[in-house]
């Protein structure tokens, strides 16, 4: 059931960088170690309802009804915009920790779901991904279809709390150049932009 094939796709998949890694990475750089963990946590759990809908069949719904596809791929487009505007505008994103305010890591969790739960892309992507790898002479595909999202899920966190901890290495260049610190401000803010603007002008 689980193949090579599947395991170099899924890596290849999780190893693009999208909105998870981006925000992953961004907390690894501006908040630590521990706290890019939370955010890896939050975009893994993120894309459990993606999966389930994929697993359950709900999918199917939403690729048949442009309402319910458009109304959370907007909803997904304000949240990303949202999240240009507060990286934009906060001047201490890549400050000391001494120099914070206690970072809450429930708050970094929820934010992280949101990321991943607001994007309907994931749960059209799980519907074409994941039943590629179940035996279509399966009797019962279902517990097929769980443990390859199980998989899926563990190299979701395992990858990005990857891309989190390779940021915080390279923290204390970062901290020590103000030149730095506004152009990856300004990068992560327009890359979060340009995310949003796609996911607006997506199709089917």
């Amino acid at each position: 059931m689980i193949t090579l094939e599947f395991l170099v796709t899924s890596f290849v998949v999780v190893l693009m960088p999208g909105t998870g890694a981006l925000f992953t990475i961004s907390t690894g750089l501006g908040q630590g170690r521990r706290a890019c963990a939370y955010a890896a946590l939050g975009c893994t759990a993120g894309i459990i309802p993606h999966l389930l809908a994929t697993v359950l069949g709900l999918a199917a719904v939403m690729h048949t009804s442009a309402l319910a596809f458009q109304l959370l791929k907007y909803a997904g487009v304000a949240y990303l915009f949202y999240l240009a505007f507060m990286t934009w505008r906060d001047r201490a994103a890549f400050a000391l920790e001494g120099g914070q305010a206690p970072v809450s890591p429930l708050g970094l969790v929820v934010k992280a779901i949101l990321l991943n739960l607001l994007n309907p892309k994931l749960t059209i992507f799980f519907l074409a991904f994941l039943p590629q790898f179940v035996d279509p002479a399966a009797a019962r595909p279902l517990p097929g279809l769980l443990l390859l999202s199980a998989v899926f899920m563990v190299m979701t966190f395992v990858v990005f709390l990857g891309y989190g901890l390779l940021a915080h290495a390279f923290r204390r260049l970062v901290i020590e150049s103000a030149g730095v610190q506004r152009a990856l401000r300004y990068g992560f803010a327009a890359a979060f932009a340009a995310l949003g603007a796609r996911l607006a002008m997506s199709e089917r």
